[in-house]
């Protein structure tokens, strides 16, 4: 009875440890639903064949209004980690400006993406900077406000 109880323990730890080491997949943007952005056909599809087979796009270009972005990525969190990119996928779709007709469908992955460094320098403030003990004893010795005969609020101290 008791190398059952024991066996059963180790089982169930092993089961606990084996669940802890499967990842949390997380989806975001753009989910295919019945058409695959790759399913466009250049020439043929309009903007509004688009919208209607993809639906609205994840971004459009801030520059040029005729390329449209769809979006999506999958993630993977192991126990408390960072979330790590697994898989992204970028379609970008341009139209003929005069005819509003696909020109283009490009498909970028993870590997397309650019790392980017971020410059750690801080843009100063005005003014000088206050030390610990100046912020907290700031206001000692600064007075109060004058006593009017009204309480009426918003009276300035005479500085």
């Amino acid at each position: 009875m008791h190398k059952i109880v024991a066996r059963l323990a180790v089982v169930s730890a092993l089961a606990a440890l084996a669940g802890a080491c499967a990842p949390v997949v997380g989806l975001q943007g753009f989910q295919v639903v019945d058409v695959k952005p790759a399913d466009i056909k250049v020439g043929e599809d309009t903007k509004e064949t688009v919208v209607a087979q993809l639906g609205s796009p994840s971004a459009v270009s801030t520059f040029e209004d005729n390329i449209w972005y769809y979006i999506s990525q999958t993630t993977e969190r192991y126990t408390y980690n960072i979330p790590q990119i697994s898989q992204r996928t970028v379609t970008a779709i341009t139209f003929n400006e005069t005819d509003d007709k696909v020109a283009e469908v490009r498909s970028l992955g993870l590997e397309d993406g650019q790392q980017i460094a971020m410059a750690r320098r801080e843009t100063p403030t005005r003014g000088r900077q206050l030390t610990v003990l100046e912020q907290l004893l700031g206001n000692v010795g600064r007075g109060q406000l004058p006593r009017t005969e009204e309480n009426v609020p918003g009276q300035r101290r005479p500085d």
